[in-house]
Formats: C-alpha cells, sequence, structure tokens
C-alpha cells in the first residue's frame, strides 16, 4: 500500500478536492499495479515481439469492459473503454519494451533474463496504465466519450507506435503519455508546451581511399587524418551554421580503422547521431552532415559513402493540450508538484508519431527512490525507481481521461 504521509506534501491544495477520490482508488489499486510492474520486470522482453508482457496485460485487463484488439504486426495491444454516452475519444499510452542490457541491481525481482532489463520504466507505464484501465471502468458510467488504452512494444528503437498506428486503430482526438524519470523527486511532474524531446537520427559513413605501409604514406592515400577532419568540421557546422535558438546536437560516437601499427587502412568508418527540435534544422544538419563528409573526402583525394537513418520526429506538446493536462495535474498534486522543464530533452520518444496525428502531451513522473542522492538515470544498469509515486502517474492518467471527456463533450 502506498504511504500516504511520506508524499503528503504534495497533495495539500484545497483546490484538488475534487480529483481525492481518483487518488484514493489510486492509492488502494497500488499493491495490483506494483506486483504486475515486478512480474513485467522479472521477465523482460525486447523489440516488437513481447509475448509474454502482452498476456501479462491481457491477464490485467481480464474481466473489464473493455474492447480488446490484439495487433498482428506487433505485440500490441489497444483497450478501448465505451463511455456511457458518445462523445470524443481520448487515448492513453504505455510502452512496454525492455533495453537490452544487463541489469547490475540487487532488487528481489530483478531481471531473470540475461543482456535485457527495464532500464527505462516501460514495466510501470504498463502497470500505471493497466492500473488507470481498472478505475476509469469504474467509472464506465460518467463518461462521455471514450478511452484508448494503448500498449505499445518496440519504443526502444523500433518505431512501434508508428507500426501500431500504420496497422490500424480506432479514431482518437487527443492522446496523453508519461514517462517516469529518477532524476525528479517522486510524484513531481515536469513537461513543457512545445518541444519536449527532439527528434533522433543516426548515421554511418565511410571514407575510402589507398592502403598500404605506415612507413610510405606518400603511396597511400590515408582515410584517417580525412575522418578526424570530418569529426572537426561537423562541429563546427553545427556551431557555426546553425542558430543556437533552434539547436542541433550532432556526435560522432564511433570511429573504427585499421588492424595493426604499420599498415595504412584502407577504409575508415564513423557512426554517430542526430538530434534536432524542428524539421527546419533538422533538414539543415542532414544537408550539412552529407555535404562536409563528401567535401572533406574529396579534398583528400578520397571517396565516401554516408547512411543516413531517418528515426523519430520531435515529439511536441500541443500548447492548450498541455495547459489543460498540466491543470489537472496541478490539482491532483498541488502547486509544488507540477513544474515546467526551462528547457527540452535532447532525447527520443516514439511517441512523437501519436501527437503528429493528433494534438496532445507527453509528462514526466518523478520516481526518485527515497533517500537517494545521486539517482542511476533511465537506461542505466543500475536504474531503481520509487514504485510509490507510481500511484500519481495511475492516478493522473485517470483523471486527464475523465476531465478531457467531461470538458470536451460531442
Amino acid at each position: 500500500m502506498l504511504g500516504r504521509q511520506r508524499h503528503g506534501a504534495l497533495c495539500d491544495d484545497p483546490a484538488m478536492s475534487e480529483l481525492e477520490p481518483i487518488l484514493a482508488a489510486a492509492r488502494d489499486l497500488q499493491p495490483e499495479v506494483v506486483e504486475l510492474r515486478r512480474r513485467i520486470h522479472q521477465e523482460p522482453e525486447l523489440g516488437l515481439e513481447l509475448p509474454e508482457t502482452r498476456a501479462k496485460i491481457l491477464a490485467a485487463l481480464d474481466g473489464l469492459p473493455l474492447e480488446i484488439e490484439c495487433h498482428q504486426r506487433t505485440s500490441g495491444v489497444v483497450a478501448r473503454l465505451v463511455g456511457a454516452r458518445p462523445g470524443p475519444t481520448v487515448l492513453l499510452r504505455g510502452d512496454m519494451d525492455a533495453l537490452p542490457m544487463p541489469e547490475d541491481t540487487d532488487l528481489p525481482f530483478r531481471s531473470k533474463r540475461e543482456g535485457a532489463m527495464h532500464a527505462c520504466g516501460h514495466d510501470s507505464h504498463v502497470a500505471m496504465l493497466a492500473g488507470a484501465a481498472r478505475l476509469l471502468c469504474e467509472r464506465q458510467q460518467e463518461l462521455t466519450g471514450n478511452v484508448l488504452f494503448m500498449f505499445q512494444p518496440g519504443e526502444e528503437g523500433y518505431g512501434g507506435a508508428k507500426i501500431m498506428l500504420e496497422e490500424g486503430m480506432p479514431a482518437f482526438d487527443s492522446a496523453f503519455a508519461l514517462h517516469i524519470t529518477p532524476l525528479l523527486p517522486s510524484g513531481k511532474i515536469g513537461t513543457r508546451p512545445g518541444p519536449l524531446l527532439a527528434s533522433a537520427d543516426f548515421f554511418e559513413a565511410s571514407i575510402v581511399g589507398k592502403g598500404g605501409h605506415a612507413s610510405m604514406p606518400h603511396d597511400c592515400l590515408d582515410p584517417i587524418p580525412a575522418a578526424c577532419e570530418i569529426v572537426q568540421a561537423l562541429q563546427s557546422f553545427v556551431t557555426r551554421e546553425i542558430p543556437a535558438t533552434d539547436p542541433v546536437v550532432l556526435t560522432v560516437a564511433s570511429i573504427h580503422a585499421g588492424t595493426t601499427s604499420n599498415v595504412i587502412p584502407e577504409r575508415a568508418k564513423l557512426a554517430g547521431t542526430i538530434r534536432s527540435l524542428s524539421e527546419r534544422s533538422r533538414e539543415k544538419a542532414h544537408q550539412g552532415l552529407h555535404r562536409i563528409i563528401d567535401g572533406v573526402a574529396r579534398a583528400h583525394g578520397l571517396t565516401s559513402d554516408v547512411d543516413l537513418q531517418v528515426g523519430y520526429p520531435v515529439t511536441s506538446n500541443d500548447a492548450d493540450f498541455e495547459s489543460f493536462a498540466r491543470g489537472v495535474a496541478t490539482e491532483l498534486l498541488g502547486d509544488r508538484g507540477v513544474f515546467e522543464f526551462p528547457a527540452p530533452v535532447m532525447g527520443a520518444e516514439d511517441f512523437s508519431y501519436v501527437l503528429n496525428e493528433k494534438p496532445g502531451a507527453m509528462f514526466f513522473l518523478g520516481v526518485r527512490p527515497p533517500g537517494v542522492q545521486d539517482p542511476a538515470p533511465c537506461h542505466s544498469n543500475r536504474m531503481m525507481l520509487d514504485e510509490e509515486g507510481m500511484a500519481y502517474g495511475t492516478a493522473l492518467h485517470a483523471a486527464i481521461a475523465l476531465r478531457f471527456l467531461a470538458s470536451h463533450p460531442s
């Protein structure tokens, strides 16, 4: 059961009294939510095919008055709650997949699978969304409209949201998602209007010359100096050609060339990522990447090949929906429980595909473990979260759906 005293200070605003039953119900449901999260955490699955995770979700939803559709191209699940009266539809999303990495925690429910860990909190996302589904099903007669619960695989680089949208989803009018972060105090909510997370693109480049003996570079076309020059030129390009007010992060994260100390290799390989907050800067970065790699290589008498993989778009919160959802969160948590990020986060999220379809927002939910001053972040092999903070996520999902349907009648 969620301890009420420790988090009570976040919820002492008298204006929140109307949502107190939702928060109280989420607290009462907390043991079931935690138990589901732990079962998923122990048996993490990767990518788009998550049959065991899907089975756990379906078991958690069993017996509820939901129309359930299991997608065919992925292990995605869409559950639809039809309200007592016709109205709009709000979508709530939780991602399901884990990361391909070891877990180095001492949790009693740590991962049983070598090389797989729920290090980004998707286990908690699923559990909170399933809890919200139960809370909203209990209030079905209050609903003027419908709620879609989108359980989505493949967020970690597979574009599962895009695939689910392509396969077909019931129509919806707005969308909301939560992402946990151990970097915020437990129960706190952080967000911002407009760009919240960056786009993410990835590139690989080959610089090709002529190999030979390291003692006779004049008889070779050495790709290594050109590769080093390209790295520097790319950094100068970003700082000198892209406005600081519309930033891009371009990182060369990998350089590979050569096999031994006395051989000049024929080829050098670079790999990295591009992050941006607008399509304008994103396109400018793409063009500059090709131009600089090709130009520097040719200046050295070399050839080049660039493979640019376009990834997730910018995750941008609709200003009106963000303001609405922030108001609900403030009512639920009090003024001290909600704050605006001063700047976007340069990570990426495939919930961006959903927000490109309809207006909506994503919020971050703090789950810093109690007493921890320097918590391990998401994607760390030591990432842990305060499960008590999940009650606020369960309640916020339900409260936003209830308020949206009540304030947007058909």
